[in-house]
C-alpha cells in the first residue's frame, strides 16, 4: 500500500516529463486505450504531465467491443485526441493465412492455430499499430507500455504485445497501487473499479491465472502464502515468464576473436 498516493503520482507525473525532455521534446506519448484501470491511469499520468494536447490515445476493437463505451469515457473525461481503428480485418486476415498454409501446418502437426496463439495475436498486431500511430505523428510519439508490477510478476502480458513500449510509467506499482493513484487522478469509478481482464480470452485476470491480486500482492510484498498450490503456482508463473522482463541475451565476442 502506498504512504502517500499524491506524492507517488507527482512524483509519476515527474518522471514523464523527465522522460520526454531526455527522449522527444516535442514528441506525444501513443497509449492503447482500453478502457480498463491501467490505460486510464497512465493515460491520466501523461495528460498532466505533458498537457491533453501531446497524449494520442488509440482505441482498438477487434470488430465488435462490447465495452469500448468505457474507452470512449476516459477520452472524454481526460479531453485527449483520439483515433478509432478497429484491428479486426488484420487480425482475421492473418490468422486465416497462417491457418491455411499447408507447409505450417506440417510443421506443427495441426490445422488450426494454437489456442494461445490466437489470444496473442491481437495484442501483437495492436503494438504495430501503436508505433505506426506514433510515426506517424508530426513530431513523433513514445509508446506507453501500461503493465503493472502485479502482471510483470507473473508474467501476465503478451511479449511484443502489450508487453513492449518506449517507456513505463506503472511498472512500479501493484494493481492495488494503481488503483490508488487512480482516485487521486480523479478517474470515473467505473474505470477505476474495472474488473481487470484481458479482453481475448473471456475470463477475468483472476480467473485465469488461478488466483487473487491480493494473494498475489501480499505474497510479493511479505515472501508469505498460506495455499501451497497457489504459491507452487505463482512461483511457476514468476520462473516461467521471466524471459519477458529480460534483454535479449546476445552473444559476447571478445576482442581476441577479431583479427
Amino acid at each position: 500500500m502506498l504512504k502517500n498516493p499524491e506524492k507517488t503520482k507527482e512524483k509519476i507525473v515527474q518522471w514523464i516529463r523527465d522522460y520526454f525532455a531526455a527522449n522527444g521534446p516535442s514528441c506525444s506519448a501513443v497509449i492503447g486505450i482500453s478502457g480498463g484501470k491501467d490505460s486510464s491511469v497512465a493515460a491520466a499520468l501523461c495528460a498532466e504531465a505533458l498537457g491533453k494536447d501531446r497524449v494520442v490515445g488509440v482505441l482498438m476493437p477487434r470488430g465488435v467491443q462490447p465495452d469500448i463505451s468505457d474507452s470512449q469515457l476516459l477520452v472524454d473525461t481526460l479531453g485527449i485526441p483520439y483515433v478509432e481503428i478497429n484491428i479486426g480485418a488484420a487480425a482475421d486476415a492473418l490468422e486465416k493465412t497462417l491457418e491455411e498454409n499447408a507447409k505450417l501446418q506440417q510443421i506443427c502437426g495441426r490445422e488450426e492455430m494454437a489456442r494461445e496463439a490466437k489470444i496473442n495475436l491481437p495484442p501483437r498486431i495492436r503494438m504495430a499499430t501503436l508505433y505506426a500511430v506514433a510515426q506517424n505523428l508530426p513530431n513523433g510519439g513514445r509508446v506507453v507500455n501500461t503493465c503493472n508490477a502485479s502482471e510483470d510478476y507473473v508474467g501476465y502480458s503478451t511479449k511484443y504485445g502489450d508487453a513492449a513500449g518506449d517507456f513505463s510509467p506503472l511498472s512500479e506499482l501493484l494493481v492495488h497501487e494503481v488503483l490508488q493513484v487512480g482516485y487521486t487522478l480523479g478517474l470515473p469509478e467505473q474505470l477505476v473499479r474495472k474488473t481487470p481482464s484481458d479482453g481475448l480470452s473471456g475470463m477475468s485476470d483472476e480467473d485465469k491465472l488461478g488466483f487473487t491480486y491480493s494473494m498475489l500482492h501480499h505474497y510479493v510484498l511479505t515472501g508469505d502464502c498460506p495455499d501451497p498450490d497457489k504459491k507452487a503456482r505463482i512461483d511457476r508463473l514468476h520462473v516461467l515468464n521471466l524471459h519477458k522482463l529480460r534483454l535479449m541475451p546476445k552473444f559476447e565476442l571478445e576482442e581476441a576473436d577479431r583479427s
